[in-house]
């Protein structure tokens, strides 16, 4: 059946985008999780969203104007958490709510709700062109490489602001950057997954993979093979069983989850006894 499956060209497009995006997603929602910024995916997603429908209807191309107008929004919202005038989970629903209102407006006056603001809405990475897929791939690695590059500086930020500022380390930057990348990936993965699902990749992998490791480094890279493989098991599924590829990814994701909690709460039963 893999061999059938890579014989598709569309089906081979989608892996090479979606892995690189879901390894990005992974390895970014660890820092996100444990800073309590998880929920930053879901709305920068729906600012992507209101930024792509705005390009559909003026006729632009949506990923290079998504792209600018959502790290714009990550540096807003960073901004606002850091001056201390509003807290991270409200920021983050306000810009939520406010983008997803314009796009919604801006679709429904002009274009209507079509085939291709539907697929960003509710992800078609079936439907991903070489285009997206050249587009999507260079700037994961991108991606990647920033991660790679800032690792040591992104643990430091991740876990004690002060004690990184004490050792020199300029957090606002490394923030700047986190948020960035972010941005990057969100706008990526709303062709995979759509506005409504993308946050599970970056959530679901770290949770998970919190629950059997306690290191940084052994998280990150859990995180990153176990999104890898929910993504191909649950493209598998989807292919088998017809079913809709970004939510079958994430109940993969959830089954992962489950399993984990299942696993963890079996070794505490043993170790009680």
């Amino acid at each position: 059946m893999i061999l059938e499956m890579l014989s598709y060209p569309f089906l081979v497009r989608a892996f090479a985008g979606g892995i690189l995006v879901s390894l990005c997603a992974a390895l970014l929602g660890v820092s996100l999780v444990l800073k309590r910024y998880s929920m930053i995916g879901d709305g920068l997603s729906h600012v992507s969203f209101g930024a792509l429908s705005v390009a559909l209807a003026a006729g632009w191309s949506p990923l290079p104007v998504s792209i600018p107008v959502v790290v714009l929004a990550a540096f807003f919202l960073l901004r606002i958490t850091e001056s201390g005038k509003m807290k991270s989970d409200a920021a983050i629903a306000m810009i939520s709510a406010s983008a997803l209102a314009i796009g919604i407006t801006v679709t429904s006056l002009t274009t209507g709700m079509t085939t291709d603001v539907s697929s960003y809405m509710f992800g078609s990475i079936l439907a991903m062109s070489r285009a997206d897929v050249r587009l999507a791939v260079a700037l994961s690695l991108v991606v990647l490489g920033m991660f790679v590059f800032c690792y040591h500086k992104i643990f430091a930020v991740t876990f004690d602001e002060n004690f990184a500022k004490a050792t020199g380390v300029k957090v606002s930057l490394y923030n700047v950057v986190i948020a960035v990348l972010t941005a990057v990936t969100i706008v990526l993965g709303m062709r995979m997954m759509g506005a409504m699902l993308i946050s599970s990749l970056i959530i679901f992998p770290a949770l998970t993979s919190m629950r059997v490791f306690k290191s940084f480094r052994g998280v990150v890279w859990s995180s990153a093979v176990l999104s890898v493989v929910c993504f191909c098991v649950g493209m598998t599924v989807s292919y088998r069983f017809s079913t809709p590829a970004g939510a079958s990814v994430v109940l993969v994701n959830l089954a992962a989850f489950l399993l984990s909690c299942a696993v963890q709460a079996a070794v505490r039963a043993v170790r009680a006894r």
